[in-house]
């Protein structure tokens, strides 16, 4: 197995239910015909808009609209977090605010900046989006997905040939490339979804390595879906697109599960030049996620 094909014992069977409220199927039907819409409109009018504007407003449109899907979607959007900027705010210096609607939390100028996160589900694109715009490093699979597969490569995704380890070089130069440039390059390092109800996957060094060569920050993201009441602060599984669920199935769940919650936490940022090796760089940025985490419920499905 390649570095590039990890593992998550995650299923849809044991992770994807969703004990809470459910929303009867007509409403739920207009939700996803309206996240649909949404997104397909996006789709189709950021080619024509997006190379009018400047790059703030820009990133503010690309922010704006990726909330608006998250929520057409009927998913409730919480962003957690400090207001950080390219060299700004490190490991250092905690803090805790709250934004929402899309609030710009972190913002920056000509420095490059590798965001990664956990990655729970395909909501995990627009919510990152929501916060920080930037091009996405994802499997080529996805370049082949309805509606969302055109609108990634028209955000300037960066796609991954999993199959392939002889390409691992090239993509790391792509990405530290990009990172030199300037641009915001968003990564899920586990290289695979879970549900987030364990301790998630391993953070895979490769994408760190560019980090490295280009002299660009880590900035670290902790992304959680949570359901309604009564049990609001346990992980929702209803969220959670996992093992070989068909993504109709996964978009069908989320709309007819009434209170879900998506959670986005910015976390401090990890300096250029902090760490010496990918793999220690790596291993900090997920200890920096997974620590953000242990005030969580222990009820992992995971043993």
């Amino acid at each position: 197995m390649s570095h590039w094909l990890p593992a998550s014992p995650c299923t849809p069977s044991t992770c994807a239910g969703h004990p809470g409220p459910a929303r009867h199927p007509v409403p739920a039907a207009a939700l996803l015909l309206a996240g649909c819409a949404l997104t397909l409109t996006g789709a189709l009018c950021a080619p024509l808009a997006l190379p009018l504007l400047g790059r703030s407003r820009r990133e503010r449109l690309i922010r704006c609209w990726a909330y608006g899907v998250v929520r057409a979607f009927g998913v409730r959007v919480r962003v957690l977090g400090p207001p950080v900027v390219r060299g700004g705010p490190s490991l250092a210096q905690e803090g805790l605010s709250a934004a929402r609607g899309g609030a710009s939390l972190v913002q920056g100028g000509a420095q490059g900046l590798l965001v990664v996160a956990n990655h729970v589900s395909w909501l995990d694109i627009p919510l990152v989006a929501a916060v920080c715009p930037g091009r996405m490093l994802a499997k080529s699979d996805i370049r082949h997905w309805p509606l969302l597969g055109p609108l990634a490569a028209l955000g300037g995704t960066l796609f991954v040939e999993r199959e392939r380890l002889r390409a691992l070089p090239d993509t790391v130069r792509a990405v530290a490339s990009a990172l030199r440039d300037g641009s915001r390059v968003v990564v899920f390092p586990e290289g695979s979804t879970w549900c987030g109800r364990g301790p998630g996957g391993r953070f895979r060094p490769a994408a760190f390595q560019a980090a490295i060569d280009a002299g660009a920050a880590v900035q670290p993201l902790r992304i959680r879906y949570r359901g309604g009441p009564p049990r609001d602060l346990a992980p929702a599984g209803a969220a959670a697109f996992v093992g070989d669920d068909p993504l109709t199935a996964s978009l069908w769940r989320v709309v007819t599960s009434a209170g879900l919650t998506a959670e986005i936490r910015v976390l401090p940022q990890i300096p250029a030049g902090s760490l010496p090796g990918r793999r220690a760089l790596a291993r900090l940025a997920q200890s920096t996620v997974a620590s953000d985490s242990a005030n969580r419920p222990a009820e992992s499905v995971h043993h």
